[in-house]
């Protein structure tokens, strides 16, 4: 469809996507009538769009602004194929059950925290976003 309406970026950004796809495939050495597991296709996705926010942060040291606008763009174009994100509540509840699970948690707990909650979260959530909201709850619950 993209192709067909001459949407440039957006080709260029799936074919990239589709080119790292392939390349893991081949990686796994899966034959061409296989397909990677959904959590690993999203895992890659997420891998992109974190290259991708690097280069736009070094494109705005550089005040290189186009550059930093394109990426932006296609950083946009790779979400449309990512789960929606939890709500932060949703991550919040998630966190309080289990740092009531380890009983009275403390910041240097944050590890084990982290492991059970992000277990529980899965893709669909980021995991700098999860970590964040922890240490932020665990200093508060002292």
């Amino acid at each position: 469809m993209a192709l067909k309406q001459r949407e440039r970026e957006k080709v260029s950004t799936l074919r990239f996507l589709i080119s790292a796809l392939k390349n893991k495939a081949i990686e796994k050495k899966l034959e061409k009538s296989k397909f990677l597991p959904d959590d690993e296709v999203i895992r890659i996705i997420k891998t992109q769009l974190k290259q991708i926010k690097e280069s736009i942060e070094e494109f705005e040291k550089g005040e290189r602004l186009e550059l930093k606008k394109q990426h932006e763009r296609e950083a946009e174009i790779l979400r449309q194929y990512l789960p929606e994100e939890m709500s932060e509540r949703e991550i919040e509840a998630i966190i309080r059950k289990q740092i009531e699970q380890f009983g009275k948690a403390a910041v240097g707990d944050l590890g084990k925290v982290m492991g059970a909650v992000m277990k529980e979260v899965g893709d669909r959530a980021d995991g700098a976003r999860v970590r964040e909201m922890v240490q932020r709850i665990l200093l508060g619950a002292r």
